[in-house]
């Protein structure tokens, strides 16, 4: 979570090379996934740094910004869940939930949906660093992932899996193979 203006600004380093973007600048203009990216990382320093009531319409501003453009792009991924090094791989319909918490350097890709248990709106995944989070994955429920973990696509993830280093895949998900996520980040 982002708690200064060094974290804030190692955030999006992380960020912009993990999405192999070189020059940032002029890629704010064309790249529109890194322009997500980049705002943000903005609003998570500006909500968790600073919250007196002088920025309060500062925060509104970049908030309307931000819906604005995840309702353009089809991501619906809230402040303060995912940690440095998020790689959003494409455009389309990601969905994570406000109580997920996701390690550094996730890569992830369309149609994935990161929920909660049913019932619930508090037990949510926790998921390590280095993951691949296949196209279409499902997660959901009070489960835990570990660290380099790669996960297939359409893959139903419904239980932990505290085992680095591996795939899994299927409905529901299962190991199938002892390759971690290394190659695929």
């Amino acid at each position: 979570m982002i708690q200064s203006k060094t974290d804030y600004l190692y955030y999006l380093e992380a960020d912009r090379v993990q999405l192999g973007i070189e020059k940032w600048w002029p890629s704010i203009f064309i790249n529109q996934r890194w322009k997500f990216e980049r705002l943000l990382r903005k609003i998570e320093y500006f909500i968790n740094c600073r919250n007196s009531p002088f920025w309060k319409p500062y925060i509104f501003f970049l908030m309307w910004r931000f819906r604005s453009l995840s309702i353009k792009l089809g991501f619906t991924v809230p402040p303060n869940v995912f940690g440095p090094g998020l790689a959003i791989a494409h455009r389309g319909t990601i969905i994570v939930n406000s109580a997920a918490r996701i390690g550094k350097n996730c890569r992830i890709h369309t149609c994935v949906n990161i929920g909660t248990q049913a019932g619930s709106s508090a037990k949510a995944p926790k998921i390590g660093n280095n993951v691949y989070i296949g196209p279409g994955a499902k997660i959901f429920g009070e489960i835990e992932i570990a660290d380099n973990i790669a996960i297939g696509a359409n893959a139903v993830v419904n239980k932990s899996f505290l085992e680095p280093g591996i795939t899994i895949a299927g409905v529901p998900a299962k190991k199938i193979s002892d390759k971690g996520s290394e190659e695929l980040l």
